[in-house]
């Protein structure tokens, strides 16, 4: 049976139970070392309802975010947004490729995750910025797998109109963006989308990974 069967399988399955529609990674996932099912389940569906999230749900996800680490605790990551039809909607989806505003669309909220360059305790240069706001969109990523919603990070997006439109500092570096929304139906993407929502497969730690001086 193929990845996009058992997923047919495990939606018919949950629609008869719950009506759940995102399916948790680990039932079609293998982890090759044990690991928490937290990771496993985390994936970036496209498929979303178009329903509304309240703020206060999107202020948990930036929760999570605001405890990740960073180096001396500079906590570079600055996160705008854009809830479904208010007035900065358009500013935020007008800046996707078009392959991502099919989807998108249907976001409940627009994030755009830029990074400070600097230290703000002496103004010099922070060289892992990109680093540390990843692992606060890490964060994010994952308090909103908890939730139940779909948290699709882009980098199919306008960078130098984000900068312009958004009024960002020449001193922030804009990252990526992300659409958070409800789990929506799979047979609500184009065909071609809909062969991709299912969680992927990772690489072997042995192609990522080494002891000693880089040898990939």
């Amino acid at each position: 049976m193929t990845e996009l069967a058992k997923m047919d399988v495990l939606l018919k399955t949950k629609a008869g139970k719950d009506q759940t529609l995102m399916i948790k990674g680990h039932e079609i996932r293998n982890a090759d070392h044990p690991i928490d099912n937290l990771f496993l389940d985390r994936w970036s569906p496209r498929a979303m309802t178009g329903e509304p999230i309240s703020e206060s749900d999107l202020m948990v996800l930036f929760e999570a975010a605001r405890w990740a680490p960073s180096a001396n605790n500079n906590q570079p990551w600055r996160i705008l947004y854009a809830l479904r039809g208010s007035e900065q909607w358009p500013l935020f989806f007008d800046l996707l490729v078009e392959a991502n505003k099919v989807w998108a669309q249907n976001a409940s909220a627009l994030l755009l995750m830029v990074s400070k360059t600097t230290f703000d305790h002496n103004g010099k240069p922070s060289i892992t910025h990109s680093f540390d706001c990843g692992a606060a969109w890490g964060s994010l990523a994952l308090q909103g797998s908890l939730k139940g919603f779909v948290v699709h990070g882009m980098q199919g997006f306008d960078y130098t109109r984000a900068r312009t439109v958004l009024n960002i500092p020449d001193e922030f570096h804009v990252e990526a963006m992300v659409a958070v929304g409800r789990p929506g139906a799979r047979e609500s993407l184009p065909e071609e989308l809909q062969k991709r929502e299912i969680p992927n497969d990772r690489k072997k730690l042995t192609e990522t990974v080494c002891e000693g001086p880089f040898r990939f």
